[in-house]
């Protein structure tokens, strides 16, 4: 694959896992506990792009930090922030419509989309009566990312929360299950340990074998670490 169907996800660390970047007409997803980095990346890749596009960031948690942000740019928080639209949905009803929207605000002009997270406002309406609904209406606003992102040649960029089972605690599950993994052609896990002291694993690539990298979260970003100088306690 050319460097040109990539781009650079504005770390090192993940450029790293994958060489080169995102690809950019496929939806990417990041899945990992809560403080594991998911978000980070999210600012970072949006922060990358926005230095020659505009970045369409669908917060549904009300993670967004500018204060995060401005530690990641500095001097020029203000005009990456500038070429940032933000929909910020509060129930799955919302995030609906603004999934059917979606296609229609795209444009040339348009250089990421990201999803931070994709499962929040799904897990928080979920009820088993409507179980079968819900999981269609994920399914199609998947589909309409992965359309969007082929058609455009722009990569999507999406989080998603993970949980565990009561009988396997030891294993971790990414809410939305097969539906994202089916629709993802690149999926990253991210675990936590000790500290700052985190891993990302390619788990699904089109390209590239699963591999692995050890890193730190820091004010810049992320930072690789070795094997050598990781311990999990």
């Amino acid at each position: 694959m050319d460097k040109e169907e990539k781009i650079s996800s504005g770390s090192a660390v993940l450029d790293k896992l994958l060489d080169g970047g995102y690809e950019k007409d496929i939806l990417t997803t990041i899945y990992g506990p809560a403080g594991s980095g998911k978000t980070t990346c999210c600012l970072i890749a949006a922060s990358c792009i926005s230095d020659s596009k505009k970045v369409i960031y669908i917060d549904t948690e009300g993670g967004f930090s500018v204060t995060r942000l401005s530690q990641l740019r500095k001097e020029d928080y203000k005009k990456v922030l500038e070429k940032m639209l933000f929909l910020k949905p509060t129930n799955f009803d919302e995030q609906k419509t603004i999934f059917e929207k979606l296609p229609r605000i795209v444009n040339s002009r348009i250089g990421l989309i990201v999803v931070d997270t994709i499962s929040s406002l799904y897990r928080a309406g979920f009820n088993k009566d409507e179980i079968h609904e819900i999981n269609r209406e994920l399914g199609k606003q998947l589909s309409s990312l992965t359309e969007i992102s082929r058609i455009n040649s722009i990569p999507v960029l999406v989080a998603s929360q993970v949980y565990s089972s009561f009988d396997e605690r030891e294993k971790v599950n990414m809410v939305g299950g097969d539906i994202l993994k089916y629709r993802s052609k690149c999926l990253i896990e991210f675990q936590s340990f000790h500290g700052s002291k985190r891993k990302a694993i390619l788990r699904k690539h089109r390209h590239l074998p699963e591999r692995e990298v050890l890193f730190e979260i820091k004010d810049a970003g992320l930072e690789e670490i070795n094997e050598k100088g990781f311990k999990l306690f």
